[in-house]
């Protein structure tokens, strides 16, 4: 039988142990799901406020997400484990993605955010929406799965967190083959 902790690998772009990317992350996610729900709430009540919003809330969503990427990109580049995920690549290139759409968004609205919106604004928005939660869904496996980004516990209760793995079954769901040491 064998003690396994199950922490993962701490970020290497953290302060006092909790990683910057998992905290800054959530401002561009808002901004960019909210751009979509501005554009439904302009799009049911012609309210040109509406567009504007939206307009704005892309424009911080894209701000938000390349300073969020910063140490997430750091992560990447200092962390062997992370370059060697497959998940952690998915991750990376669906945000790129994500940027990538909500700039055309942009272009789509400049000079006239309203007009922007009814043509190929709504499709844009819906479209970034669905691929964020795709890449946040992967960003989760990174955190929750993988442990990346864990925060190190060496206090005498954190021992309550490790797992007593007995059965080869459970070994394996939690990446671990009976007779192998940690991660």
């Amino acid at each position: 039988m064998g003690r396994y902790h199950r922490h993962g690998v701490q970020s290497t772009a953290a302060i006092a142990g909790h990683p910057l990317h998992h905290m800054l992350i959530v401002f561009p996610v808002a901004f960019l799901i909210g751009a979509l729900g501005t554009d439904i709430v302009f799009l049911a009540t012609q309210t040109p406020f509406w567009a504007e919003a939206s307009y704005w809330l892309l424009i911080a969503g894209i701000v938000t997400a390349l300073v969020a990427a910063i140490p997430g990109m750091i992560d990447f580049v200092t962390i062997d484990r992370v370059r060697n995920l497959w998940v952690s690549w998915a991750h990376m290139v669906a945000n790129l993605i994500v940027v990538a759409l909500a700039l055309v968004n942009v272009g789509v609205r400049l000079g006239d955010p309203a007009a922007g919106v009814q043509g190929w604004g709504i499709w844009l928005s819906g479209i970034q929406t669905a691929l964020l939660l795709f890449s946040g869904w992967l960003g989760g496996e990174l955190a929750y799965r993988y442990g990346i980004g864990a925060i190190q516990d060496y206090s005498p209760k954190a021992e309550q967190f490790h797992v007593e793995v007995d059965r080869p079954d459970v070994a394996e769901h939690y990446g671990r083959r009976s007779g192998s040491g940690g991660l």
